[in-house]
């Protein structure tokens, strides 16, 4: 009650006073105009087919390629050195590379190369640099998952008779992936986020064609139409995460009073 009360009291304050501010009228014409709103919304709204596109095509691929870099991380197998040396590298690196580099990097620099039989579609680029950008994040992810399992897990199964890779395939991973799935999502939420960063690519998304309505009418209103859409699809997955989370801890909890 009392937390509801002073978020209240907060957003009547901000109701108030920013619209005595002097340069209100100006900033309310240029960013909430409702003509303008009403006028870009459709147009946004129809671009954001691409992104949702881009965010689904190139999560799907993360979950694959992240955690296969976890389980490579995670091997003891001496024969996988050079392997699990390579990727450590490639986790360590490009978490320390801006993502908008990255997409850089593949969207203009790969194409200049000109490879034969290697496209030079804007799009597939800017997934191959979202999934190169994004799977070093999701595999440390996953690496946590696997290493929460307890070793006497693994002593357990080895017990019974299953080898290292039938360990991990029925016993590790099944477990591992439950615990990792609300930081998964949170994840993914940024991704979802990040599909705007296309835009500078070239291909007409959501942000793109806001960019687009705002240079011809020199009103930002659009942006905030797109800023809204993209709200409407992140926030019940933000929601969920919530829900997870708050569940796993139930669970927890109640595993421990036991």
């Amino acid at each position: 009650m009392l937390a509801a009360a002073s978020t209240a009291a907060v957003v009547v304050a901000i109701a108030m006073l920013v619209p005595r501010a002097a340069g209100w009228p100006s900033v309310e014409e240029r960013f909430f105009s409702r003509e303008a709103f009403l006028e870009a919304l459709p147009q946004v709204w129809a671009a954001i087919g691409l992104n949702v596109r881009i965010f689904l095509i190139a999560e799907a691929i993360i979950l694959v390629t992240s955690l296969t870099v976890a389980v490579i991380r995670s091997s003891r197998s001496p024969l996988l050195f050079p392997l699990r040396a390579a990727v450590t590298v490639y986790v360590h690196v490009v978490r320390g590379v801006p993502l908008i580099l990255v997409l850089f990097l593949f969207g203009f620099g790969v194409p200049a190369l000109r490879l034969e039989g290697v496209t030079n579609d804007q799009t597939f680029w800017a997934i191959a640099a979202l999934v190169f950008g994004y799977t070093p994040y999701v595999s440390e992810v996953f690496r946590a998952g696997i290493a929460s399992i307890h070793e006497s897990q693994r002593a357990a199964a080895r017990s019974l008779g299953l080898s290292s890779w039938q360990t991990l395939r029925f016993v590790v991973l099944p477990q591992a992936t439950r615990r990792v799935i609300p930081p998964l999502l949170n994840d993914f939420v940024a991704l979802q986020k990040d599909s705007a960063l296309v835009a500078f690519l070239g291909p007409i998304d959501a942000f793109r064609r806001s960019q687009i309505i705002v240079s011809s009418s020199f009103n930002y209103t659009p942006y905030l139409a797109a800023s809204l859409i993209f709200i409407a699809f992140t926030v019940p997955l933000a929601l969920l995460t919530d829900w997870l989370i708050a569940r796993q801890q139930r669970r927890t909890t109640s595993g421990a009073v036991r």
